[in-house]
């Protein structure tokens, strides 16, 4: 089969005035931009922006068709834009007044092989968690799953594995306070969430974050299980204090038995098919670059847009990279009263930069402008994409449970593990990751997978990516990459592994996202 000749830059929109550089150009270069002619006056890197008509100082820069900020001199055909030339003051409209949400998508009907849970939910994978309720315990809770190495675990076939999650608070912070509420709903979602078959929970035995705050506000009822007696086939949750215990050692000897246990009952799941309804995946994008908007999220978007025609949701977080694109969310909302709670967050989030002294602004990383991308305003408008194209029907607090249907939008930090864990805390049972810059990103319970914005990282690091978005440069269409990756994703919820699954990564990515002092 003859290889799709790849152009040397892609134009997005009509309107556009800067194109991206798809292959390293040199200064000199011919460039064909649809039905003109631009030389390139400097050397411009893959995935960075060369301006394809005249900008005049202080005018926008449009690349979406959106303005990504305003030059900050007169800019030539062919000259390489970024930050020596391009700069971005973003600002968010206070009130809501009015939305127009799109049309829903014809439905679809697919089906999956899952873990059906006694609340009704649907598990994609089959994990036992060990939960520490403070950082005092974390190092307990490494120990007992260290006890069930792959060896081990052959035992229980229909098990995934035994993952501890751990933490950095549960103690020094106010009862009740935002920062406690917080930490307790993420513990929470994961003890309950449709991935995992069994828990347990160890903790110190005097910090604020107790078994009985969970019980009493997120309904995770302990269970006191004396050593040697088995665990009652209940929704109770197995709570081992190391005080009470007499000490570590005592403790881990006591969880390996629970554990075990644990994993007797969990390996008597089974897969069974169910309707693609029940799928909840989350979208995320980490180590972007100038390709991470025009191939990797917008497939993403397709995805999430399929998953949501069968019913099903799709969550979009980092509150601080939907920051210049927040409007097009806000139009698509499916009420006023869902955009006002978004624009809400995001003034939120700048009051709360700006008490440390930063600015949204500042978002995009040294690795993302190395990868082309220049203002968060840019960097935003990429990410967004991959919301597909439905209405928003909610916006959630971070690690809140999600029970709408469709798209929601949760709020968290742009930082990938904090950003997952909430998701995953909400009930994600799936999720879409895409990376230009190379990420090696897993999350227990939940598997993740790994969308290549360009070929070339495809080629660079064929043992962390699942999938190759660079074939949309190459002349595949959005939709087709959307079919292929929606029937990828299918097959990664009934079982088949993702390269994180088979690199063993997801240990170490439970990063909690807490507001408020360290007491």
């Amino acid at each position: 089969m003859a290889q799709l000749k790849q152009p040397l830059v892609v134009y997005l929109n009509d309107s556009d005035n800067v194109a991206i550089a798809v292959t390293e150009i040199a200064a000199g270069t011919d460039i064909q931009v649809r039905d003109r002619h631009v030389i390139a006056r400097a050397p411009i890197s893959r995935g960075h922006k060369i301006a394809v008509s005249e900008i005049a100082a202080g005018a926008p820069v449009i690349k979406y068709g959106q303005s990504i900020g305003k030059s900050t001199s007169l800019i030539f055909p062919g000259d390489h834009v970024h930050s020596h030339n391009l700069t971005d003051h973003h600002e968010v409209e206070s009130v809501i007044r009015s939305t127009a949400p799109p049309q829903a998508p014809p439905p679809i009907r697919r089906t999956f092989e899952g873990y059906v849970r006694a609340d009704g939910r649907v598990g994609t994978r089959n994990y036992v968690a060990v939960l520490s309720t403070v950082n005092c315990s974390a190092t307990v809770c490494h120990k007992v799953v260290q006890r069930f190495d792959e060896q081990r675990m052959r035992r229980w076939p229909n098990v995934d594995g035994v993952f501890a999650a751990t933490h950095t608070t549960g103690c020094a912070l106010a009862l009740g306070s935002r920062k406690h509420q917080m930490i307790a709903r993420t513990m929470a979602g994961y003890a309950q969430h449709p991935n995992v078959g069994g828990r347990l929970i160890i903790g110190l035995g005097c910090e604020q974050n107790t078994p009985g705050y969970l019980a009493e506000h997120h309904g995770v009822v302990p269970l006191h299980a004396p050593d040697g007696k088995p665990i009652t086939r209940d929704d109770r949750v197995p709570v081992l204090t190391m005080q009470t215990e007499g000490g570590s050692a005592v403790t881990i000897d006591h969880a390996e038995t629970l554990v075990e246990q644990l994993l007797d009952r969990a390996n008597e799941a089974k897969r069974s098919t169910v309707d693609a309804s029940h799928l909840v995946i989350g979208v995320e994008c980490g180590g972007s670059d100038g390709y991470s908007g025009i191939t990797a999220n917008p497939a993403i978007g397709a995805v999430s847009d399929r998953i949501v025609a069968c019913g099903g949701t799709s969550i979009i977080s980092e509150t601080t990279e939907l920051y210049g694109a927040e409007h097009l969310l806000c139009q698509r909302s499916r009420s006023p009263e869902v955009a006002q709670r978004l624009v809400d967050l995001i003034r939120w989030w700048q009051d709360y930069v700006a008490f440390y002294g930063g600015q949204l602004d500042n978002n995009p990383s040294i690795g993302n402008k190395a990868g082309g991308l220049t203002t968060i305003t840019e960097k935003s408008l990429g990410a967004v994409s991959k919301s597909g194209l439905t209405a928003l029907e909610a916006v959630y607090d971070y690690a809140e449970r999600v029970t709408a249907k469709g798209l929601v939008v949760m709020d968290s930090p742009g930082f990938d593990p904090s950003s997952v864990t909430g998701k995953v805390a909400g009930g994600a049972n799936l999720v879409l990751f895409s990376t230009g810059r190379g990420s090696c990103f897993g999350c227990k319970p939940t598997p993740v997978i790994k969308i290549a914005s360009n070929s070339e990282l495809f080629e660079r690091m064929p043992d962390d990516m699942d999938l190759n978005a660079g074939e949309a440069i190459a002349g595949k269409t959005l939709d087709q990459l959307g079919d292929e990756f929606f029937e990828f994703a299918l097959r990664v919820a009934s079982g088949e592994s993702t390269a994180s699954e088979r690199n063993g990564f997801g240990d170490h990515e439970f990063v909690p996202w807490t507001v408020g002092p360290v007491l």
